[in-house]
Order: C-alpha cells, then sequence, then structure tokens
C-alpha cells in the first residue's frame, strides 16, 4: 500500500516527471512543512526519507531526501535530492547531502522490504527518553498502545559508518518504533502516513513521560491492558487507512499557513 496525500500533482513545476515522483515529492515536501509547524526540527539536521516506487526508478532503489543546509520550513517538492543508497545525486541537485543522515535511514530502506519512509527526530521528550536508564515506561495512553512495537538500538557514536547499518537491523528486527539510546527516535513504515502515525504516537508517548516523572511515580500500565490496547488500536492498521486522515488533515492546516511546498 502507498497511498499518497492530498496536494495536486499540476502545482509542481516539474511536468516532465513521472506522475508517480510528482506525487512523493509532494508528499514529502508537505510532511516536512509538517514537522516544522510541529516543532519536530533539529536545526538544518534529521531526515525524513521516501523509497521511491518501481513505476519510477525501474526497480532500482532511488530515495527523495531533504537538502542538506535547508531547514525544513524550506523544503519544497521540486528541491528535495533524488539518491541512490550510495547517498549520490541522481537528478542533478546542485544541493549536497548529509552523509551522517543518510547511513541509518540507508541500512532501513535496504534491509526492511517494506520500509518506504524512514523519519528521525531529535525531539526534547524523544532525546530525553532516548538517554533514561529503562527507556520507555508503559505508563500511558501512548505506550500503552506500543506494546511489542518498540525497539532500542545501542549508541555508537555519530551515524557516518556504514558497519553499523547490520547491527541497527538486528537492533530492529520488525519492530516499527525505534528508540536510538541517547540519540533520539526513529519510525519505518509502508506508506509516509504510517510512519508518522507511528512516530506521532511514539513522540506523544515520550512527551507524557517526561511530564510525569516529573511530577513522580507513575501508575504502570499492566501487560494485559497493554496487549489490548495495541490491538485495539487502529491507526497503524493499512486496512484503516494507516494515518492517512490525520496526515492529510495536518496537510491541509499546512497548506492555510504556506502552501510553498508545492513549488
Amino acid at each position: 500500500m502507498n497511498t499518497l496525500a492530498t496536494p495536486s500533482p499540476s502545482a509542481l513545476v516539474h511536468p516532465a516527471l513521472h506522475p508517480d515522483e510528482r506525487a512523493a515529492r509532494l508528499q514529502l515536501a508537505a510532511c516536512y512543512r509538517v514537522f516544522a509547524m510541529l516543532g519536530w526540527t533539529e536545526m538544518i539536521y534529521n531526515h525524513i526519507t521516501v523509497r521511491l516506487p518501481d513505476s519510477v526508478t525501474g526497480g532500482e532503489k532511488q530515495f527523495l531526501i531533504n537538502p542538506f543546509g535547508l531547514h525544513y520550513s524550506e523544503v519544497t517538492a521540486s528541491n528535495l535530492v533524488k539518491i541512490d543508497l550510495q547517498g549520490r545525486v541522481l537528478d542533478g541537485s546542485t544541493h549536497a547531502v548529509n552523509p551522517a543522515g543518510f547511513t541509518v535511514h540507508a541500512a532501513i530502506h535496504d534491509g526492511l522490504p517494506d520500509a518506504h519512509c524512514v523519519m528521525h527526530v531529535h525531539t526534547t521528550a524523544g532525546v530525553a527518553v532516548a538517554c533514561l536508564q529503562g527507556g520507555l515506561q508503559q505508563t500511558n495512553f501512548y505506550t500503552a498502545q506500543l506494546h511489542g512495537m518498540v525497539a532500542y538500538h545501542a549508541f555508537e557514536g555519530i551515524t557516518i559508518h556504514a558497519d553499523e547499518g547490520p547491527r541497527l537491523l538486528k537492533s530492529i528486527g520488525e519492530r516499527k518504533a525505534v528508540i536510538l539510546r541517547n540519540h533520539g527516535l526513529l519510525a519505518w513504515g509502508e506508506t509516509l502516513p504510517q510512519t508518522f502515525a507511528i512516530l506521532w504516537t511514539l513522540q506523544r508517548a515520550c512527551e507524557i513521560q517526561l511530564a510525569t516523572l516529573s511530577m513522580g511515580a507513575p501508575i504502570p500500565v499492566s501487560e494485559a491492558i497493554a496487549e489490548r490496547c495495541t490491538r485495539d488500536a487502529l491507526q497503524f492498521n493499512p486496512a484503516h487507512g494507516a494515518g492517512q486522515d490525520v496526515f492529510d488533515a495536518l496537510v491541509r492546516q499546512v497548506d492555510r499557513i504556506d502552501d510553498s511546498y508545492k513549488l
């Protein structure tokens, strides 16, 4: 499933592009603006990457990534950079790509066939929980919806070394919500909206835990209740939209503020 978001492809300035690449560029550029609106930015750092469909690439593994040096609020459909697994620019873009950012993304895109989209953030709440002994605790409404979904990967320094990739994949397994110890949060999914829904839930869980622990001891949620909550929560399930409705609502909000991402 690869349902793309709302913006009209006719708004894009590259009419010669394959329609599926135009749609992917619009959706990803909109997502960068959603992150900026939510405050999930880290100056010019961090990344959201999307694997282009085979209809565009002919089966080659090609990706869209943000131009290094631009704030998320400056990302547009046309300035996104198309790269391969080695981070080589494929579309003639004059923008640089941050190798420290794409090393992790490349490992996941290459090693997990369903990883259409990968998102990574350094939010205050996310990094705080990543630095906490014990990590994410099963103590709130949002953690209860992530039972059995969260993986942890030990900190190995700045992510510029490709040899970390196999260890990262071993840490992740098939879990789509990832806490990078001492570092931040990561999510991957079959579609961009699904990945966003997972990351939003993980980020919200960290925010609530941060607030709770500042006041005192939390009330634990039992294994049985958490298992039931995760089973009952449908927001990650492709059969129920997998976050598409939430993502589209946020894109409409971005459009009311500034729709220049369509350029």
